[in-house]
């Protein structure tokens, strides 16, 4: 049984390292934002999840009295993308609780988090591994680990059968994207390793920066979705948004974490503005909505009209796979493109349990909506349907057939 005495968090380095690399260059380039974050339930849970509400503040107050240890500081500092003085700025750094609340709102369990971005960003990834493991504690832990640990055997097994296939021109590689639904951080842990030992060569890292250093593998991430909605209300033509966000992000890392993400405003508005300039600086592209398989194609058809080898250039995708799913896009495109596959929720939170879809998004910055037009209409992100409209005319995307989530 977890040890329920001891906080879900208990390092500032178990989170996406794409937090990190987002913190530093919105740091550097727009220190003063202002934002506003919300919690999502998008499905429906199996109790209801205002249940949590004190374990939740409880939580809360202790991620709030964490500072980061001069050993972990070393390590972020040890990657040669991060700067010493963000590095300094971390030092400093410690969560405000003033900057988020968490209260029941009828059934729902409502989460918002406000303030300067550079305090509150970092709350999200927390927030969602706190609410996820806090709920899954209410089920039966022996159950779902003994169920968890027989479904991790066939996942490494399938990826071990990959060792007696016809060789593609590209290697199949996958990271483990979980940390924000994970059952547990101990899964989570043991999951990480049993990867690394069991299939070292296809699984090369870890999107949680603690279990990269601790297993000693490769941290793994550049971008989310928040980092280019922001540039929505920077004062920049919305029309120019993302072009803005992709080149403060090549001024800031100057050819490091080169993957950019492509489904703000959908994969066509994307294209329009990844021109020949950002095609070649960048290293490849990042899925996260709609048909991965349209994506790309369209992708690489993109890559052919600039001329631009599609071998030299890399896909990870990330958008709801399992291995199976992971697999059956490398068998599409590993002659084509080098690939890379991000599993999140499947990797560790497959217990044979009825996972929570749950998300914590930015609304509002600088006062003003931000939005999100995913390729998959469930997934768009917008508490204001004026400015979604707009952005909708904006970018020539049409109306989705079906209704947006909640």
């Amino acid at each position: 049984m977890p040890n329920q005495d001891k906080p879900v968090i208990s390092s500032l380095l178990d989170t996406d390292l794409y937090k990190f690399t987002m913190w530093q260059a919105l740091l550097h380039r727009h220190p003063q934002t202002q934002v506003e974050y919300r919690f999502v339930c998008r499905n429906q849970p199996q109790f209801p999840l205002t249940d949590l509400l004190a374990e939740v503040n409880a939580e809360l107050d202790a991620l709030c009295r964490l500072r980061f240890a001069p050993d972990e500081l070393d390590y972020i500092g040890s990657l040669r993308f991060m700067k010493s003085d963000f590095i300094d700025f971390l030092r400093l750094f410690q969560f405000q609780r003033a900057f988020i609340e968490a209260r029941a709102d009828g059934d729902s369990l409502s989460i918002v988090a406000q303030g300067p971005q550079v305090h509150v960003m970092g709350f999200e990834i927390f927030v969602l591994a706190i609410v996820n493991e806090l709920y899954f504690r209410r089920f039966d832990h022996d159950a779902a680990i003994a169920e968890g640990r027989r479904r991790l055997d066939a996942k490494i097994a399938r990826v071990q059968a990959l060792a007696r296939d016809a060789k593609l021109r590209h290697p199949f590689e996958m990271f483990d994207f979980g940390v924000r639904r994970r059952f547990s951080g101990p899964w989570q842990r043991e999951v990480v390793q049993a990867f690394a030992e069991r299939t070292p060569q296809w699984f090369k890292g870890t999107s949680n920066v603690l279990l990269a250093r601790d297993l000693g593998l490769v941290p793994i991430g550049t971008m989310a979705h928040e980092y280019l909605q922001t540039y929505q209300a920077l004062g920049v033509r919305l029309r120019d948004f993302q072009k803005y966000a992709l080149e403060d992000w090549v001024q800031e890392y100057r050819g490091d974490l080169g993957i950019a993400l492509t489904d703000t405003v959908g994969m066509d508005a994307f294209l329009a503005d990844f021109d020949l300039y950002f095609a070649k600086l960048f290293d490849g592209l990042r899925h996260d909505s709609g048909d991965p398989y349209t994506w790309g194609e369209k992708a690489l058809a993109h890559y052919q009209r600039l001329r631009i080898d599609a071998h030299t250039k890399r896909f990870v995708f990330s958008d709801g796979l399992n291995v199976d799913s992971a697999l059956a896009l490398y068998h599409h495109f590993g002659d084509r493109v080098q690939l890379g596959f991000g599993i999140g929720t499947q990797l560790t939170n497959d217990m044979g349990l009825e996972q929570l879809n749950i998300v914590m998004k930015i609304v509002r910055a600088n006062g003003q909506p931000v939005a999100k037009i995913s390729d998959s209409p469930g997934k768009t992100i917008c508490d204001d349907e004026t400015f979604l409209a707009y952005l909708r005319q904006v970018f020539s995307i049409p109306e989705p057939t079906t209704a947006p989530e909640a």
